[in-house]
């Protein structure tokens, strides 16, 4: 191998081993390479997209448009763990991504299963006194369209092949199955239809406290080696960059539009570039897209 090669390769492997975690390269190899009928093709818009490295960019948004839904916020501060267990909670959720969007039909049915089991457990009180159950299809809804929106978003920011307008609503209508699976209803299945059902959420959204401790925790307090911070500091302005104008005030987040559309904006081709580079083309980067 010559010296550039090893170079990429080491990186890479650094990358997977941080989002993925020891037993990364099995679960890889099983998802990616079991025998059996896939519900989607390697030149289907949800492979597409969630195999780019702009998903690192996608998930963070994802994370920070998420938790401005307060009862959907309430159920991930006292039972996700994600502070106590970040590098493990971001192993599980990325695996479920992978098996939804590479894998087996079987491995993806049973990996939505095992998650809506999880869901039908969880329930409790928000702070502000409403009850809420992580498996109302109402909040699985938001979280779902909160994901793709940013995921989508992302793409078409920093990702390699941008999709175009058909390509587009083949997304949303392929990550609408695992929505679906999970228990959600009316899931939209165009970008029209995704982008309608985003302004029917907004008078329920707001910044509580719990939304402003996970926006300083994943940007602030990230638990990410000394190593990493430099990266990650420029993968985290992006998806600042690509928050809704509205949203920063109640997240406390930072709101610099002229930095946001070209310094911000460089910045963050040039860290997804590297990290295309580092794992290789073609390589799925679902493994890395979110810690919720």
């Amino acid at each position: 191998m010559n010296p550039f090669n090893s170079v990429r390769q080491r990186v890479g492997d650094t990358i997977f081993e941080r989002i993925a975690g020891d037993e990364g390269p099995a679960r890889r190899d099983r998802i990616h390479f079991s025998v059996g009928p896939r519900r989607f093709g390697p030149d289907s818009a949800i492979q597409q997209v969630h195999g780019d490295a702009s998903m690192f960019v996608g998930g963070m948004r994802a994370l920070l448009l998420q938790s401005l839904h307060p009862l959907a916020m309430a159920a991930v501060d006292a039972h996700s763990g994600y502070r106590g267990d970040p590098w493990g909670r971001l192993q599980r959720t990325s695996t479920f991504l992978a098996e939804t969007t590479f894998g087996t039909i079987e491995d993806s049915d049973r990996a939505i299963a095992i998650v809506r089991s999880v869901h039908d457990r969880i329930a409790g009180i928000a702070p502000d006194g409403r009850a809420y159950r992580a498996s109302d299809p109402h909040l699985i809804r938001w979280v779902h369209v909160a994901e793709i929106d940013s995921f989508l978003r992302a793409h078409d920011r920093y990702g390699a092949r941008p999709l175009d307008a058909a390509g587009r609503d083949a997304y949303v209508a392929e990550t609408a199955h695992v929505a679906r699976g999970l228990g959600a209803t009316d899931v939209p299945e165009t970008v029209a239809e995704l982008d309608e059902v985003m302004a029917a959420y907004r008078p329920e959204l707001r910044g509580t406290p719990a939304a402003r401790r996970t926006a300083r925790f994943i940007l602030v307090h990230p638990p990410v080696p000394w190593v990493f911070r430099g990266p990650y500091s420029l993968l985290s302005a992006a998806a600042v960059a690509m928050m809704p104008g509205w949203t920063r005030i109640p997240l406390r987040l930072p709101y610099l539009p002229v930095v946001e559309s070209t310094a911000v904006r460089a910045s963050g081709i040039a860290v997804t570039s590297a990290i295309r580079w580092a794992i290789g083309p073609g390589a799925p980067t679902a493994e890395a897209s979110t810690i919720s």
